[in-house]
Formats: C-alpha cells, structure tokens, sequence
C-alpha cells in the first residue's frame, strides 16, 4: 500500500499595509486594565506576606535603631493595606490611561510609516 500523496505547501505572501487604530485601541486598553488588575492583586499579596513574615516589624526596628531622637517608627501607619491597594489602584488607572495613548499613537505612527515604506512583510503557509 502506497503512502498518500503529500499536497504541495501553499505560501502566500501578504504586506500589512495598515492596521485599524481603534481596533488597536480597544485591544490594548483591555490588556492593561488585565495589568492593572494584576498590579493591585499583586501589590496586596505582598503586603500580606510581609505582614505575615513581620518584615514591617523588622523595618520599624531597623528604623528605630537607626533613629536619632530614640522615638519608635510605626512605618504602618504609611504602609496599611487600605494605603498600599489605593496607591496600587491610581498607579493602575494611569497606566491604563497611558498604555492606551501610546497603544494608539504606535498604531498611527505604524500607519504613517507603512504609507512610507510599504509595511510590513508577512509569509503564510498552509501546512
């Protein structure tokens, strides 16, 4: 019994010539509100464990020690966990603003350059 006949490899070759700005928009402003997300649960995952392991009562020690006056240093009262998932929170929200405008304008600098030079080259294979 013979093998099947193996059909010969289609390529194609295609130019992006031009990619949709909003539709890049749209993706990236997903994928950093995804990021945002990420950062505040991260953020607070840590704090957790440093809470857990006594890394801030170290610190405050360490702080105290290294004092001047003598006083003890209470760093909780700058780090609490409602402080560190705010600050996380308004660092996300920039970012998702930023992320989005430079998403963009990368897409329209992408489209001005493709009208200059032609795109980008993309080879497909049908395999």
């Amino acid at each position: 019994m013979r093998p099947a006949p193996r059909s010969k490899i289609r390529r194609a070759r295609l130019v992006v010539a031009r990619v949709d700005t909003f539709s890049v928009a749209k993706l990236v402003f997903l994928l950093s509100v995804a990021i945002g997300i990420a950062t505040v649960v991260a953020a607070v995952i840590l704090w957790l464990v440093m809470q857990a392991t006594g890394a801030f009562q170290s610190l405050n020690d360490m702080l105290t020690l290294l004092g001047t006056t003598g006083d003890a240093v209470d760093i909780s009262q700058y780090l609490s966990l409602g402080q560190i998932a705010l600050y996380s929170t308004i660092i996300s929200v920039v970012n998702v603003v930023l992320f989005t405008l430079l998403g963009t304008l990368a897409a329209m600098l992408y489209n001005v350059a493709a009208k200059l030079v032609g795109g980008v080259g993309v080879t497909l294979t049908d395999e």
